[in-house]
Formats: C-alpha cells, structure tokens, sequence
C-alpha cells in the first residue's frame, strides 16, 4: 500500500463505523448487497467506498461513477432524490445504459447521502425483483436513517481534518458477522454431501470454491484440493465461458436460481444449478442435460447463452449507434444487430406530424404495409379504462392479444407478434419502434426488459441522427443561397463551375466561388473555403463573398481587395479563417493577376501544352492578421488557355501528400480546343464523387476567348 492510501487513525475508525452502518441496513432491510459512495475532493466522481454483496469484478466496474453519467446512483445524487427501481423492465426504460451493463432482475433503492445541507455520497440496497413493486416505509425509514448518519459520520470527519475517503478499491465486506464454526462441523456436511449421487460445491460471493464434494469434483474430472479457494473458471478451461460466468453473477445479482449445461473435456454432458444464498452459491453439479420439461430459466426465461450472446450484441449496438447519423442508417443498424437474434422479421420506426404517424424507415415491411401506417392517427382507439400510454412499451404474442387491446389495431403482411417500443429521450416520446414477428412468439421477462433497454438507445441516436439532419439541411440551404445562382455573362470569357455538397450525414463546409463583372474587359473569379463545418461557416462565408466583391468594384488590385476582406473578417470572426484565391482577368491584354491567402494554386491548361500549377507565393489565411499583405503574380493567358479554380474536397484523399495530389490534378487537366467547359467540370469533379465525401467540392473554370472587335 502506498503512504499516500493509508488513512488517518482518524479516519481509520470512521471507515469501520461506514462500514458496520452499510452492514446494518442490507441486514435490517432484507437486502442481499448495499454500497455507499462518497464524492471525491472534486465533487464531480463518487467512488465507492464499501460494498457488501457484490463479486470484486462487478464492484470494480461500478467503483468510479461521474456525477453527470446516466446511472442511477449518478442521478440520485446529482437531483438529491431518492429513486427506487422496481426491477428489470423499469431500469430499463429509465436507464437503458444501467440495464444493459447490469441485465439481470433486482430491485434497487439509491438515495444520496448529505449533511449540513451538502452531498457527501450515496447509498445503494438491492433486493431481489418481484418481491415489492414500492418501497416499504419501513425501509425507507431505514434508508434515510443510514444515508443521515453516514453523512454526519462524513462531514464530521472532516471539519476534525481527518476526512474520510474511498480507497483505490472499494472494501469488500462480509453480508454480516458470523461466529466462528466448528471445523467438526464442515467435515459433517462434507460427508453428508458425499453420500449423494450429485456433486455440491460452496462457492463464495467471489466464485471461489470453499467446499468440493468427492462426487462433484469425479464429475468436474479434478481433486477437491485443486478447487478449493479458486474461481472454477479459472481451474477449468472449458468453463472459461461468459455465458457460464454470467449465469453465476446473475445468480448473485438476481438472488434467484439460474442454470445452464455443458459439455467437460471427455465430451460428458454436465448440468449446473445455481442455488443463491447470503454468503455466497452452492452449485448443484449433475450429469446430463437439463431435462426438456425443467422450467425455464426464472432469470433469463430461456438459454442463458443466447441471452448473454444477446447483450452483447446489443452493446455493439450502441458502439456502432454512436456513428448513425440519418433515420434509415439507424434502423438498419438495429435491425442488422437485432432482427438475427431476436428471430424479427419487420421493424419501423414511426414519427408524428399534424397528429399522423409518418414512417421515417422501415426494414421487412412491404410497400402496402408502409402506406397503411403513414397517415394514420397517432393515438389508437383504447378499450375505456386502458388510456394509450406513448411512453409505455406494449408486447402482444399474438394477433388476438393486439385486437383485444386495441379493437382498431390493423394487421400488415400478415405479421402475428408485435413489440411496440416507445422511443423517448429528455421525458418526451419522439416516436415508435415497432418490432413484428410471423408467428406467434411469447416475450420473455429478459427479451421485454433488453428490447425496453434497447429502445433508450434507439431513441438517443434517432434523435441525434434527426436533428443533425435538421442542422446539415438548414446549413446547406444556406450556403447553397448564398452561392450564384448564375454567372454573369461576360463576352471573350467562357465560364463553368459546379458545386457538390459533402455526402450525406458528412459536415457541410464553407466551400464557396464568384464571378465578378468589373468592366466589359474585366472581370474577377473568386474561390475560398471558410474554417468550420457548420451554420456559422456558411453564414461567413455569405459575408466574405459580399466584402470581396465590394472591394473588387471599387477599383482595388487582387492584393488590395484581399488585404481590405483581410481585415474586416479579423473584426467580423476573429476565431474563423478562411483561405481565398482571387484572380483578376483583363481579356484586352490576355493577362491574368492572381493573389492567394493560403489557397490551393490553379492550374493553367494551354492548348498543344501540358497544364502546369501556378506558383502563387500564398499570404497568410484571411482573419488572422490585421496587417497581413497579399503579393499578386501576374500571368498571360493566351486565347484558349483554361484556369481551373478548386477547394481542397476536389483533390483530398487519405495517405495522399498535397503536393502530389495537385501534380495529379494538373496530370490530368488537358482541356480539348471548343470542349465545353461544363464537360470538363464533369471530368474533373467525377473521380471525387464516387466514395464518400467528408467535404464539399467547388470548381470554377475559365477559359479566355476574347478577340478585338
């Protein structure tokens, strides 16, 4: 232990008194495990501090919490509520995140501990689910008489400067003191259980074996000796399953009897029974497979492997959730992760409008059936008595069960099983996920509560994937009106340029370019990306091409008219830069004068010649120098000589250098003498639009044709 760990005699004593107050109200309640947390010197993480009940892996995970995070304990000391979770399905429609990390049916109470009217930590009883819908008064009572004196016991501590902290690890206590036994009397039930025909082991609360009877350790194909104070998982390989280990922290969590059958290394068929008590599991061993007409899981309600096999795969569902960005990329997700496991056949995720649902997307369900959905009520006529509930999830196993409930219920290819699961988020119903199934199919207590907790995770990323589209449509509408809806027509200069906004559910960027009349002989084109990829960047970008161009009429050089722009973006948004390429024409003298402010260069194509890059000396970014000077190169351009203009998503690929990128570009810049210049756009911009593109692309071509009248 470092020195830094070791507490204060102080605080030494205080820890016990914690500890021997946990310890009193798992007991006086009927709990089978508590924790208390107390809130580290930020007063932003709790860290808990004792538990009793729980194995060291699952308290370690749950060790550190924030205040902010979306966890019970979390919530109830950051809102200074008591919250009672009446079991699996109520966890999770309030926490789906909790459920899917703890999926195993309990009954939990978290209040927070305080004094002196701070928040000191907070506390935490489990029970058994279904043994009480509410809290009881008298546990209640209990629970605020613990949660009052741990926080005394706390704030005391340290105004007397010997503050009482959680250790890097929370102390795992005993569930109550036990006498001492009569070692006489282990060597009694030892032969006692030999006698059976089926093997018995006693495992702690921390999987370790304490007691091997001879016949389970002949079944299991080891010596008692070889098990005794080990985890049976970490002794025998073949049991090294998260299936078999999950079934025996469900019977922990759960306090209810939980099973599953395997197969040991010679290929003999063993079943296990979980038998839960307060110090720990003893574990039937038989050989065998669970007979057909053996009831059901009570945990899972069916095999335990496809169950954890199911959690997990929604885990990876929320991992991949987290990178969806429209409705349909949602759903696809859900339904390439859920409708295998589940055995679905139809899923849609319904949204209202005026009082109708709409369908937002849909997988397995026809065209017909769609239609049926879109345009109908929102709320469905109910039985009286039985008002619809919008933030209630509803399961019907069969066709009768859903017309019994609601008598104007309509049934689409023929599907005979629904789940219709709310999608909320922030209290407020946003839609519907409807899950169908072609036969009759009964929901298991596990399947309703994952498919509950699922849809918190649907609903996150719908609602994400929802306004986000909002956010990149009113983006790209504004930087689409704010762009040239036509060029000017200019005699002796031909004109073409095209705009492609990024893929959809990419950022929107600040892509923009002009043309600019001057005089009959001159004109100015312009191109420039601002920084950023949102509503603000394309507002900007509204202003630059409005300051540019008031400078270019008023008479300045390429370098002047950058310079002034320069400066009144330093004012407008001086945490904004924007990279601009401003070239002046003058089609009487066959000249162009180009002035850059760290934009990519253009490449000149000439008739019978190579394209070549124009070297342009780059000045400093617009808006960050107030000073900065903008140098001009001047370069002819001779009748049928093209100058390509570009932002950086017409030539960006991974792993790809610049500079190469650019020789890559000019490589294959060869406009033809009379090819129309929108051709060459397509030519150029095509390679760019076939994948996926995180940015926009603009290009501005110009080709100077100019003859003296």
């Amino acid at each position: 232990m470092r020195e830094e760990d070791v507490p204060a005699p102080g605080a030494a004593n205080g820890s016990s008194r914690l500890d021997e107050l946990l310890i009193e109200a798992v007991v006086s309640c009927g709990a089978h495990i508590g924790a208390a947390y107390l809130l580290d010197d930020t007063g932003q993480i709790l860290q808990m501090a004792a538990e009793v009940g729980l194995p060291a892996p699952i308290a370690r995970a749950w060790s550190r919490v924030r205040t902010r995070d979306p966890v019970p304990i979390a919530v109830a000391v950051h809102e200074r509520r008591l919250i009672w979770i009446s079991g699996r399905e109520h966890l999770a429609r309030e926490f789906p995140a909790a459920a899917l990390a703890l999926p195993y049916p309990f009954a939990a109470v978290l209040s927070p501990i305080c004094a002196g009217g701070e928040v000191q930590g907070g506390f935490m009883l489990l029970w058994p689910a279904g043994q009480s819908s509410e809290l009881g008064r008298r546990q209640r009572d209990i629970v605020d008489r613990a949660c009052a004196t741990i926080g005394e016991l706390v704030r005391e501590a340290g105004l007397r400067g010997r503050p009482i902290k959680a250790g890097a690890q929370p102390r795992l206590l005993g569930p109550r003191p036990v006498r001492p036994t009569d070692p006489r009397a282990d060597l009694v039930a030892l032969e006692c259980l030999n006698r059976l025909p089926e093997g018995y082991c006693m495992l702690d609360v921390e999987g370790r074996a304490t007691l091997v009877s001879a016949p389970a350790a002949d079944l299991l194909g080891v010596t008692p000796s070889t098990l005794l104070g080990r985890r049976l998982w970490e002794v025998l390989p073949w049991l090294a399953d998260p299936a078999y280990e999950d079934r025996y922290r469900a019977a922990i969590i759960a306090r209810q009897t939980t099973r599953f059958a395997t197969r040991g290394p010679a290929g003999r068929q063993l079943s296990f029974c979980l038998f839960p008590g307060l110090t720990g599991i003893t574990l039937r061993i038989t050989p065998g497979a669970v007979s057909p007409g053996s009831s059901p899981d009570p945990v899972t309600g069916g095999d335990p492997t496809l169950q954890v096999i199911a959690v997990h795969d929604v885990l990876l569902l929320a991992t991949a959730l987290a990178r969806a960005v429209t409705a349909q990329e949602v759903l696809d997700l859900v339904a390439d992760h859920v409708m295998p496991v589940y055995n679905v056949q139809a899923l849609a995720i319904l949204t209202s409008k005026g009082g109708r649902l709409r369908v937002a997307a849909s997988r397995g369900y026809s065209r017909r059936a769609i239609d049926e959905f879109d345009g109908r009520p929102v709320i469905p006529v109910a039985p009286t008595g039985r008002p619809f509930n919008p933030g209630k999830p509803a399961f019907f196993s069969n066709w009768d069960q859903l017309r019994a409930a609601y008598p104007d219920a309509i049934r689409s290819d023929d599907m005979c099983a629904w789940a219709f699961l709310p999608l909320v988020t922030s209290g407020r119903p946003i839609g519907t996920c409807i899950l169908a199934y072609d036969r009759p199919h009964r929901f298991s207590t596990q399947e309703r509560a994952t498919l509950t907790a699922l849809t918190g995770l649907i609903a996150q990323a719908f609602e994400r994937a929802r306004l986000y589209d909002v956010k990149h449509q009113v983006a790209q509408c504004l930087q689409s009106s704010l762009l040239p809806h036509e060029l000017p027509q200019i005699p002796g200069l031909d004109v073409a340029a095209r705009y492609v906004p990024a893929t959809p559910g990419m950022d929107i960027g600040g892509d923009f370019y002009d043309l600019i009349r001057l005089s009959d002989t001159m004109a100015a084109a312009v191109i420039g990306d601002v920084q950023g990829h949102d509503v603000t960047a394309a507002a900007l970008m509204g202003q630059v091409r409005t300051a540019i161009r008031a400078h270019a009429t008023a008479g300045g050089s390429a370098g002047d008219v950058l310079a002034h722009t320069n400066r009144l973006l330093v004012e407008l948004a001086p945490d904004r830069f924007t990279s601009c390429l401003y070239v002046c024409f003058d089609l009487r003298r066959h000249t162009a004068c180009v002035s850059s402010a760290g934009h990519l260069p253009p490449v000149l194509g000439r008739p019978g010649a190579p394209a070549r890059v124009i070297d342009t000396a780059p000045g400093l970014l617009l808006g960050i120098d107030p000073e900065a000077e903008y140098a001009t190169t001047t370069l002819p351009m001779e009748p049928g000589a093209v100058m390509t203009l570009y932002t950086d998503g017409l030539i960006e690929e991974p792993g790809l250098d610049l500079g190469d990128a650019i020789a890559a570009l000019a490589g294959r810049f060869a406009p033809a003498p009379g090819q129309p210049l929108h051709d060459l756009a397509e030519t150029l911009i095509e390679p760019a639009t076939i994948e996926r593109r995180t940015d926009d692309i603009a290009v501005l071509l110009l080709r100077d044709t100019f003859t003296e009248p």
